[in-house]
């Protein structure tokens, strides 16, 4: 079965209108009826909530509009999870040891190191990301990578052809 690795910016995406979020629910969608696995870190999970919260405090979301988001992100979570089609990777201190050699290598953030070895970790076929300098990385490094806004039909079709 297919297993695509979401960054913080996908899944942000699932929750919060902007580019990149129709190909984002297509994943959703397609987990949700048992054709894929959706797989991320721990760290993506907490990552998601402060994106969405510093959005509530810079007034792009409304107090209602976060909380809906909040709510919608830990209801699909815990669905998903339920479902065998959500796989949350633990950060382990060699995960977080084997990005280090990322971030002096390839000059990235831990964040976006901790990304790459978590999806190679996880086995994944994929890493989606909204962030270009990841997927770059990504890519230089031999992974399946894509950029969900500029990559949205490429993406499609490898979903559909998986």
């Amino acid at each position: 079965m297919l297993r695509l690795y979401l960054d913080s910016s996908t899944i942000v995406k699932r929750y919060v209108t902007e580019l990149g979020t129709p190909i984002t629910d297509l994943v959703f969608e397609r987990a949700e009826r048992g054709e894929l696995v959706v797989t991320f870190s721990l760290w993506n999970i907490g990552e998601a909530f402060g994106v969405l919260d510093e959005r509530r405090r810079r007034r792009w979301l409304s107090e209602d509009e976060f909380r809906e988001a909040k709510n919608m992100f830990s209801n699909e979570l815990l669905k998903l999870m339920r479902l065998r089609v959500l796989e949350i990777i633990p950060i382990f201190a060699s995960i977080l040891i084997e990005a280090w050699g990322l971030i002096l290598d390839h000059h990235i953030y831990e964040a976006d190191a901790l990304q790459i070895i978590t999806c190679t970790y996880s086995q994944s076929d994929a890493l989606l990301s909204g962030d270009e300098n990841l997927v770059k990385t990504s890519k230089k490094l031999g992974l399946k990578a894509f950029d969900i806004v500029k990559e949205e039909q490429k993406l499609t079709k490898f979903i559909k052809t998986y």
